[in-house]
């Protein structure tokens, strides 16, 4: 089947096998491996990206319910001059992650949980990151990112 959405605001048109999933078609077809296959159950959240501004668990969705749709991965919210998106460099300056594996899906999760939320409580970042998990940390760094990055968001 042929599908079209636009990827990190660029226009993507592929044939594909129906029951292709979102992650797999990210990795696979356009090569944007920032986006993880963690659990393959919408579990872990390493394979959260943005489809029409909400953040989503790609491995359980197939590429042609985003057909027409937005889709931003983790390579798509760094500017254009190179810099860091302000969660991304929260992450860096509050030590938000170790082997980083989880980071791409955190880092999505954050930006949306920033723009759902003009201010954030150590206890709603860690209720609303509940679907994205990390095996290395306690959690404690990826809090303080995540309230780093949202208010340097809303700046």
């Amino acid at each position: 089947m042929q599908v079209s959405l636009t990827v990190n605001d660029k226009a993507v048109t592929a044939d594909i096998p129906p029951r292709t999933l979102l992650v797999d078609f990210i990795r696979d077809h356009l090569n944007l491996t920032g986006t993880h296959v963690g659990c393959d159950t919408a579990q872990c959240g390493a394979c959260t990206v943005h489809l029409n501004g909400h953040a989503i668990k790609s491995c359980n969705v197939l590429v042609l319910q985003a057909a027409g749709g937005q889709v931003v991965t983790i390579e798509g919210v760094t500017p254009a001059d190179g810099t860091l998106h302000p969660m991304q460099e929260a992450f860096r300056q509050h030590h938000g992650l170790q082997c980083g594996f989880c980071t791409a899906g955190m880092v999505m999760s954050a930006i949306d949980l920033a723009g759902r939320h003009a201010s954030l409580d150590d206890q709603t970042i860690r209720a609303e990151l509940d679907g994205n998990l990390c095996r290395c940390t306690g959690y404690h760094n990826i809090v303080a990112s995540v309230k780093a990055g949202a208010a340097s968001m809303h700046q």
